[in-house]
């Protein structure tokens, strides 16, 4: 008789071993080739534009964003995702897919109602989190900043 206590014994031998060295490597490959897409598109703005590298920032960013959201809409990013695990998380692109996974999943109820509602679900965590962190580093770097100035 199986039995809450003695389940995860039970099918441990049946679960398969996760290949950690394998999966480390697959995030770190698709990650860093999202970075190189994105340093890329860097210099290609500064050299088609003639942008400087600081310029050239916001339309890397926005151009990824788009990329990953296409990606997202065809199924595409969901695909690279299962395969690189938590590479494909890069911050842009990784955000960029919640939301864009969130609008499709809740468009059948609508503009409204459904996408504009649920789209920052997933991601409005992370927009708040990020908020406070940036204040809460800007309040210690401002006292740093005001001891060590003095």
């Amino acid at each position: 008789m199986i039995t809450k206590e003695n389940y995860k014994d039970a099918i441990k031998p049946y679960q398969p071993k996760p290949k950690y060295v394998r999966n480390a490597i697959k995030a770190f490959v698709i990650g860093g080739l999202i970075c190189v897409i994105g340093q890329g598109l860097t210099v290609l703005y500064m050299h088609w534009f003639d942008f400087t590298a600081k310029e050239a920032g916001n339309p890397t960013i926005t151009t990824l964003i788009l990329i990953a959201a296409i990606l997202t809409g065809f199924g595409v990013y969901d695909k690279l995702g299962q395969f690189a695990g938590a590479g494909s998380a890069v911050p842009v692109t990784g955000f960029a897919n919640s939301i864009t996974s969130a609008a499709l999943e809740h468009r059948s109820e609508g503009i409204v109602l459904g996408v504009a509602t649920n789209m920052f679900k997933l991601a409005g965590s992370v927009i708040v989190f990020g908020t406070v962190a940036a204040y809460i580093v800007g309040i210690i770097r401002y006292t740093v900043q005001t001891v060590l100035g003095s």
